[in-house]
């Protein structure tokens, strides 16, 4: 027989920047800059990518499109893929997207699918929880507590074929 099963995510919803940490200001600034360096000459919608990294250390990234569609990149995945090649020893303990129009102020955003689930197993792989933090409406920020709050449901090496469960 059907039974309802109920998800609880939450979500600190900050004013303003003057809520954040300052590793949190860091991070948030630092995806905010990294918008600059899109390349969206076709949604002409620029995202930024930050994390924070064990050492200190901030990583970016930012989407880059391209105009054989669908090749391009998103910016939460140019940052994760790019620190996999670059530093794989470190470990990410936070993360910040910021977006806004090629001309136009910062905006609400929200990471596509595929990082969803592309974020998620990088929290997973290194067995730690990723605080993110996000632009909601009215210039508030969200605070997730993990990654894996953004897609509860997500794919995971335990479902493959032949994998340990």
């Amino acid at each position: 027989m059907a039974h309802p099963l109920q998800l609880t995510i939450t979500v600190d919803v900050l004013a303003s920047e003057a809520e954040l940490t300052p590793s949190e200001a860091i991070i948030w600034h630092a995806a905010r800059a990294a918008t600059d360096h899109a390349y969206a000459p076709y949604s002409h919608f620029n995202v930024g990518a930050a994390l924070l990294l064990d050492d200190g250390s901030v990583f970016r990234g930012s989407n880059q499109e391209n105009a054989a569609y669908p090749s391009g990149l998103c910016a939460e995945r140019t940052a994760l893929f790019g620190l996999a090649v670059s530093q794989p020893e470190r470990r990410i303990i936070g993360m910040a997207v910021a977006a806004r129009p090629a001309q136009g102020d910062f905006m609400l955003a929200m990471p596509c699918g595929a990082c969803r689930q592309v974020m998620t197993e990088y929290e997973n792989r290194q067995g730690q929880l990723i605080p993110l933090l996000l632009p909601g409406p009215e210039g508030t920020i969200y605070r997730f507590r993990t990654l894996a709050d953004l897609l509860p449901f997500q794919f995971s090496a335990e479902n493959l074929p032949g994998q340990p469960t």
